[in-house]
């Protein structure tokens, strides 16, 4: 069997399981179509045709709010229509494997999917067995992967510093259950940020061959000094098994985003956010929302990056002449 690749025969983009494989140039073009789509705030949000046609099928087997919001929003932007399934309510519950799901959608003629699954492998899973115009889009993998999420974060550094190469950027908290910052920090590998610093409790930290070209501290305020750019993170104790970690007051006091720490990165920092915050444990609310903070022009550039990808999809498809 041909090993998986996100590309087709012709080396187009045809599905977006992972930002591994993908070139810095792919990253770029994300960058530069998304930020098209990119509006002042209170303006008319951009709209085109590109999805005229097409039927896109989002499908999430953990909750999500911004992920499948601006998911939603893209496709109905784009001109597309939405097939919105909780999974919990769908034909799985009832022993329904996963490719009799999407098979059953597929005849329906679906032609994107766009999957969140708890566990990982479902993405490229699914893809392997679709039919040739179909496109997979993972929407977050486990704990592994949520490539859209990393282009968005990209998306946000570009567009308030300017470029990468000169730039440190901190990724604070619970990194080895966090598939933001897995994603995000192969993004920034690939547009050759200066330094990336993964600042954590050692029992937070990924495994020594994961993430290898970052710098790993133990000590926030070390881990954040004269930052460009640092992104906090929540502790996810849905993923965890049986780590012991603090109590919330004691995580914050050791490990959370205070005015006072913000002081030691650079003046010009900028302070970013996946969601969901846990304010008073990961950040402190005066930081979260105050002037360093671009957290909300992170959910403003969710929906754009994400029209970018599901307009580069279907372009590609079209491209090549592939039709059901």
């Amino acid at each position: 069997m041909m090993p998986f690749s996100q590309h087709d025969a012709t080396g187009r983009l045809r599905h977006l399981t992972t930002l591994d494989g993908l070139s810095a140039d792919e990253v770029h073009q994300f960058l530069e179509r998304a930020q098209r789509f990119v509006r002042a705030t209170g303006a008319a949000p951009a709209r085109s045709h590109t999805l005229d046609g097409v039927t896109v099928a989002h499908l999430f087997t953990e909750p999500s709010t911004r992920t499948r919001a601006s998911f939603e929003l893209a496709t109905a932007r784009l001109g597309g229509t939405s097939i919105n399934l909780d999974i919990s309510l769908s034909s799985r519950q009832k022993g329904e494997t996963v490719l009799d799901t999407i098979y059953t959608l597929q005849a329906m003629a679906v032609d994107v999917f766009v999957i969140r699954d708890r566990e990982p492998g479902v993405c490229q899973y699914v893809a392997e067995h679709v039919q040739d115009h179909v496109s997979i889009v993972s929407a977050g993998e486990a704990h592994l992967s949520h490539p859209t999420q990393g282009l968005l974060d990209a998306l946000t550094i570009w567009q308030f510093k300017g470029g990468f190469r000169d730039l440190v950027v901190s990724i604070v908290g619970d990194i080895r259950h966090s598939r933001v910052a897995r994603s995000t920090y192969l993004a920034l590998s690939k547009l050759g940020v200066g330094e990336i610093r993964l600042v954590a409790p050692a029992e937070l930290m990924p495994d020594p061959d994961e993430m290898h070209q970052a710098k790993r501290l133990h000590d926030i305020d070390a881990g954040i000094a004269h930052a460009d750019v640092i992104i906090m993170l929540r502790i996810q104790k849905e993923r965890m098994q049986s780590l012991a970690i603090p109590s919330d007051d004691a995580y914050f006091a050791q490990w959370g985003l205070n005015q006072q720490r913000l002081k030691l990165a650079r003046p010009e920092v900028i302070v970013m956010h996946p969601g969901p915050m846990n304010r008073g444990v990961e950040i402190a609310s005066d930081v979260a929302d105050g002037k360093h903070s671009v957290i909300r022009n992170q959910v403003s550039n969710g929906v754009a990056i994400r029209m970018a990808v599901l307009e580069t999809l279907i372009e590609n498809r079209l491209d090549r002449g592939s039709r059901p």
